[in-house]
């Protein structure tokens, strides 16, 4: 064999490798977007943005811990929200649970039905008359 007949399945190898790939794309039903909604986040991003400041300028990010029954989310103040759980490798295990404080101003989240592994807490909520924000990953034993 020479170096021509191996140049051309070379050739005919690689653009073999792009039509499969782009087969397989064109055939993928799932999209590589994390949100359905991203151009509406889009536009409240500012707004977004702000309530996160506030944390940081309010000092009220929220203390999460994790025990063997439930999530505790300790705030300094009263507190009252949405708490989304979202799992980037499967998005149908994503919730949305409401979020209220105690006396001691924590909510217990229980741990039922939240599978173990890596999680993306969106926590939102209004304490004081102030908006806030705050984004954290944990992992659940």
């Amino acid at each position: 064999m020479n170096w021509g007949t191996k140049l051309v399945i070379g050739m005919l190898s690689f653009m073999t490798f792009i039509v499969v790939l782009g087969v397989l794309m064109f055939n993928s039903k799932t999209d590589a977007l994390v949100d359905n909604d991203y151009y509406e986040k889009g536009l409240t991003y500012n707004a977004d943005y702000n309530r996160k400041e506030q944390v940081k300028t309010d000092d009220a990010g929220p203390k999460l811990s994790i025990d063997q029954q439930n999530i505790v989310l300790s705030f300094k103040t009263e507190a009252s929200g949405i708490i989304n759980l979202q799992r980037s490798s499967d998005k149908s295990m994503d919730q949305r649970i409401a979020l209220q404080t105690d006396e001691k101003h924590q909510a217990v989240i229980p741990l039922k039905g939240i599978a173990r592994g890596q999680w993306h807490v969106i926590i939102s909520w209004i304490s004081d008359g102030k908006s806030y924000l705050d984004e954290q990953e944990i992992h659940i034993p």
